[in-house]
């Protein structure tokens, strides 16, 4: 009897036979979870309704739904229909960040809902394997939140500056 339980805990864990798929699976959620946390401080910097946890989480379950399908031998066909369904379901996630104003019609929390969507997609991009466009895709991503805020600010200041009356008036 020890042994078929023996034998059905190894069977039960036998998704990960090797060192080497042990190894991919580690790298690849690892990673996810890792360029997530890089969005995800940015945002957390700027105090966004999702921060460093959020986007950690997408990037992790976005990774672990396209590994998953890998690990059980799906078409790519199948594949593709789990990331049209994980897509999906992130851009609902991101809807709930979304809200608009009534009295002033002010549209807030698009920018952090953009920020989810690319997080899932470099979740994606990291469980297909393709690491290299999952940094790269990272790092812009953390450019444009950063560095066109900034860019942002300075052109509204100036747009301030020429509505303000001339000195002396």
């Amino acid at each position: 009897m020890w042994q078929q339980v023996i034998d059905t805990l190894q069977d039960e864990f036998s998704d990960l036979p090797d060192a080497a798929q042990w190894t991919r699976l580690l790298l690849r959620l690892g990673l996810a979870v890792l360029l997530g946390a890089l969005i995800g401080y940015e945002r957390e910097q700027r105090e966004s309704a999702a921060g460093l946890r959020t986007h950690m989480l997408v990037a992790l379950g976005t990774a672990l739904f396209v590994l998953v399908p890998q690990q059980a031998g799906l078409s790519p066909a199948d594949l593709s229909r789990v990331i049209q369904g994980v897509i999906a379901g992130v851009g609902f996630l991101g809807a709930g960040a979304v809200i608009k104003r009534a009295q002033s019609g002010e549209v807030q929390g698009l920018t952090t809902a953009a920020g989810i969507w690319a997080t899932a997609a470099i979740g994606v991009a990291v469980g297909l394997g393709r690491e290299a466009t999952a940094i790269a895709s990272t790092l812009i991503v953390v450019v444009i939140l950063g560095l066109v805020l900034r860019l942002e600010k300075r052109a509204e200041a100036g747009r301030l500056r020429a509505a303000e009356p001339p000195p002396g008036n």
